[in-house]
């Protein structure tokens, strides 16, 4: 056992490369080279690190409108909630006859006098528009496209220092099934008593049955000027 452990002392020695003479009877022996030292096993390269995820970028915080376009926003979101909120009275919308009469009659007012806006939202279909036509001094033919909500906001405030009645003074109407065209010309006054309108035109009305009642769909109106009178077929007849 001893011997054992003497010979593998030395073995270890030359392996670590430090050779040393050997006793007894080896020491005139030829000395065996020292087993070279087995080349060391090249470690192994790290795996590069995996290249972190970049950060997902913040979400842009959103950016306000301006108040006049978020307004803007907020009636083109809310006129068909609006308008399905309010109960029409049957009375306004069972024929041609009475949903039109129903139109004239609540924009007219003296100065001051509050319009029941909720009457004139039920008239129209939630998608309904309003259109004015008109001629620019240059000549340029210009049209305004305006939701119910706008009509009311570009109103209001006119009404309350103005008095403003308007009247339907002939009529041209078509029919078919549930549609209907009625091109109205209409008289403007400031009061009900003048004896002449300040203005006059065509209101050109839009409307559709679903099956229950009368809708306006759209409604676009012209009034006339020096190049373009009423001509005959649209005045009241004698």
């Amino acid at each position: 056992m001893k011997r054992t452990i003497a010979v593998a002392a030395m073995v270890a020695i030359g392996t670590m490369g430090t050779v040393g003479a050997m006793a007894g009877a080896q020491a005139q022996a030829t000395a065996m080279p020292a087993t070279p030292a087995t080349p060391a096993t090249p470690a192994t390269p790290a795996t590069p690190a995996t290249p972190a995820t970049p950060a997902t970028p913040a979400t842009p915080a959103a950016v306000a409108l301006p108040a006049g376009a978020a307004q803007a926003q907020l009636q083109t979101q809310t006129q068909p909630q609006l308008q399905a909120a309010v109960q029409a009275r049957a009375a306004d919308v069972v024929s041609i006859d009475a949903i039109v009469a129903a139109l004239y009659d609540v924009i007219s007012g003296e100065a001051g006098k509050p319009r029941d806006w909720n009457r004139m939202r039920s008239l129209f279909a939630p998608e309904g528009r309003l259109m004015a036509v008109a001629r620019r001094p240059d000549g340029e033919v210009v049209m305004r496209t305006m939701t119910v909500e706008d009509y009311i906001g570009r109103n209001a405030k006119a009404f309350a220092t103005m008095g403003f009645f308007e009247r339907e003074a002939a009529r041209t109407s078509e029919t078919f099934g549930q549609i209907a065209h009625v091109f109205s010309t209409y008289e403007s006054r400031h009061a009900a008593g003048d004896a002449k309108p300040f203005q006059r035109g065509i209101n050109s009305i839009q409307l559709a049955h679903d099956g229950k009642r009368w809708w306006i769909v759209n409604l676009v109106w012209r009034a006339e000027d020096k190049e373009l009178p009423l001509p005959e077929r649209y005045l009241p007849k004698p």
